[in-house]
């Protein structure tokens, strides 16, 4: 199996929505498409219609949580709160899971990928997104098949961490395997290049550009979900 190729973007919005958008170009001539990442109660303003338009056009969007608020119930073990879906049992973590789709849906949008805020999702989490029949969960470590159980393996590379992890994307190419690239827009202004240096490093030991939506499961078969986007304007 080749190599592939995704590369995730997540803090779309008004202010960011220029730096989106140069990356969005930038990629496109790369033959490199997007997987969005929204949550719905960080409704992207203006940057609506972008988001609407690169899902229409190929890009895959994920349901990044609902609003990132942390679990001040449960905390890690230097005693920080714990990202928003990281330790929530089945139930409460499906409450927010409607709640986010709701929210979502009146944005005109829909979506049945998931991406828990800081990628991390309880056992609660997973359970609760069969329940609610999604199709896929991105997270720290690799990709989640939730139809069918597969696990393509492949940890998430933030850019900005370190340049250790951005060359071992290029050791994972190498190797045939998946390697996931992310980026915050905040941090487009800064890391925008080195993103792009990651990108064209892994392009070139012969990697395949995909999505979320896309990339093939460990036995061979592509990952595909149900069709996610723009739910189409019945009021015009």
């Amino acid at each position: 199996m080749p190599a592939h190729l995704v590369v995730s973007l997540s803090g779309i919005g008004p202010s960011t929505l220029a730096r989106c958008a140069d990356l969005a170009d930038r990629l496109d001539r790369r033959h490199v498409p997007l997987s969005l990442l929204l949550a719905p109660r960080r409704a992207p303003g203006p940057a609506l219609t972008w988001v609407r338009d690169r899902v229409a056009a190929g890009d895959a969007l994920l349901l990044h949580g609902f609003d990132h608020a942390p679990d001040p119930a449960r905390r890690n073990r230097v005693g920080r709160k714990r990202a928003e879906f990281a330790a929530l049992p089945a139930h409460e973590a499906g409450l927010r899971l409607v709640a986010a789709r709701t929210a979502l849906a009146r944005l005109g949008l829909r979506t049945d990928l998931f991406a828990p805020p800081s990628w991390l999702a309880s056992p609660g989490t997973l359970v609760a997104l069969r329940a609610h029949r999604f199709a896929v969960c991105a997270d720290m470590a690799g990709v989640r098949d939730l139809r069918t159980g597969d696990v393509r393996p492949g940890r998430v590379r933030m850019v900005g961490e370190h340049w250790g992890h951005l060359l071992g994307a290029g050791r994972a190419a190498r190797r045939g395997g998946l390697v996931r690239l992310g980026v915050d827009a905040a941090s487009l202004d800064r890391l925008a290049p080195a993103l792009l240096e990651a990108v064209d490093l892994v392009l070139h030991h012969g990697a395949v550009p995909a999505t979320y939506s896309s990339i093939p499961s460990p036995r061979g078969r592509t990952t595909t979900s149900t069709p996610s986007g723009a739910v189409p304007d019945r009021t015009r």
